[in-house]
């Protein structure tokens, strides 16, 4: 019997195809061999489903070849009905904050110069009014991340020395990453007070010393303790901290800048509160609740955050350009509480009405339907994400695809424009909590794209 696998083309027989080298002429040459290396491989060890023609082999050789040049970071469809959902990327960045990245991008900029005066500045500088005018303190510092905002500030004003927490807020956050584990890397001693469910002031009280170096607290923001609990609050901790001379340093996590309790979102602590409740020095993310980039923000007493910025931990934890452009941007628009919700996506979603959610699924659902993808409308629940508002349930509504889940699902995910959902009860749900009102048209092309026939 003749192996069918010795009639296949040879590698540089398909380089010649016409087609295939209008790909080398607007590929790099290597990847498109890479590509039809690939494709006679996969006929190789499938003979039966090898193409039949030039035309069907230069269909293979493209598919490999697009696999091949997708960007390993792509764009998404978060239908998770998780708004600030950490592996998707946490907030989506406002149309504002956009713009911002794509003009500082597109040129020089002043990162790093003082055009008053026309002399070196500090990149350290631009946002550190707005965050002043937004919370309430006297200074602030950006980094680039919220963990390295806690290191730099443990670093800075406990190295050698104890900070002294509460056993209860030693928390585990996303990545098997610990508080704990953070904070021992800023060259401090973690000294733990109270049990798992009560902490007293006087706990703290009583191992102050001169060994101490600063007072910390770490707001629960991932879940919440219920029954027989106690805590400390900033307000008492901050009166403790001066008694003692200490610097009290709160990881709020979250950065809320607006309060949501109007929309029925309450507990989590706004920035401007804790500082206000005598706090040292307060250290945020800038992409969870506040809706901007990724960031490490540190604001409070004019002497530590100058401090934290002289620490020169401080440059190998400093942000680039595009950051800086866009919490800027970010910032402008929390300055007016009502354009804040509007126009800042993660706050829009979180506090949409749960009938307008309802009203979008219903449209997408119909027009599902109108291209032969079976689905229904059902009542969902979606959340906060980002460690904050833990126990928040906000009442949603999802498109219930018909048919296999797990098929549905990695079709999907393995689409052009990825759209990942979540399945719930043996249906794949397409949850619109988490997606941006006006990106409703995009998400059902790409479904549409991934399953119609």
């Amino acid at each position: 019997m003749t192996d069918s696998r010795r009639g296949l083309p040879a590698v540089g027989a398909l380089l010649e195809l016409p087609d295939v080298k209008a790909l080398a002429a607007r590929s790099a040459r290597a990847q498109v061999t890479e590509a039809v290396r690939a494709a006679v491989e996969e006929a190789r060890q499938d003979p039966a489903a090898a193409p039949a023609s030039e035309a069907a082999w230069t269909a293979a050789i493209r598919g490999h070849l697009a696999r091949r040049e997708r960007a390993s970071l792509r764009a998404v469809f978060n239908a998770t009905g998780v708004v600030l959902h950490t592996n998707l990327g946490r907030a989506p960045l406002a149309r504002a904050a956009i713009d911002a990245i794509a003009r500082t991008a597109s040129g020089a900029s002043n990162l790093e110069y003082d055009l008053e005066r026309g002399e070196r500045g500090s990149r350290y500088a631009h946002c550190a009014s707005l965050l002043a005018e937004l919370t309430g303190a006297e200074d602030a510092l950006v980094v680039n991340n919220g963990a390295a905002a806690l290191v730099l500030s443990l670093n800075t004003l406990a190295e050698g020395r104890d900070a002294v927490v509460s056993r209860g807020e030693l928390i585990e956050i996303g990545g098997s990453f610990r508080v704990p584990d953070v904070m021992a890397k800023s060259g401090c001693t973690l000294r733990e007070v109270g049990t798992t469910n009560r902490t007293h002031p006087d706990d703290y009280r009583r191992v102050l010393g001169a060994q101490t170096g600063a007072i910390v607290k770490v707001h629960r923001s991932n879940f919440e303790v219920r029954g027989f609990v106690a805590e400390t609050s900033v307000r008492e901790l901050a009166v403790i901290a001066r008694e003692a001379g200490l610097p009290l340093i709160v990881d709020l996590g979250s950065g809320l800048l607006v309060s949501l309790e109007a929309y029925g979102l309450s507990g989590e602590p706004t920035v401007g509160e804790t500082v206000r409740d005598g706090a040292t020095l307060v250290v945020m993310s800038g992409d969870k609740l506040l809706g901007g980039p990724q960031a490490g923000i540190i604001v409070g007493d004019r002497a530590a955050v100058d401090a934290c910025r002289r620490n020169p931990l401080a440059r190998a934890l400093r942000v680039d350009k595009l950051t800086i452009a866009a919490l800027e941007a970010t910032l402008r628009l929390s300055q007016d509480e009502a354009r804040a919700v509007q126009e800042i996506p993660a706050l829009a979603m979180v506090t949409a009405a749960a009938a307008s959610i309802r009203r979008r699924a219903e449209a997408m659902a119909e027009s599902l339907g109108a291209h032969g993808i079976p689905c229904r409308v059902v009542d969902s629940e979606g959340a906060v994400g980002g460690g904050a508002f833990p126990t928040a349930r906000l009442a949603s509504a999802a498109v219930a695809l018909d048919g296999d889940p797990m098929v549905l699902e990695a079709r999907l995910r393995g689409g052009d424009d990825a759209v990942i959902g979540r399945v719930v009860d043996g249906r794949l749900l397409l949850d619109l909590r988490s997606v941006p009102a006006d990106r409703d048209e995009a998400v059902l092309a790409a479904v549409c794209k991934a399953l119609a026939a």
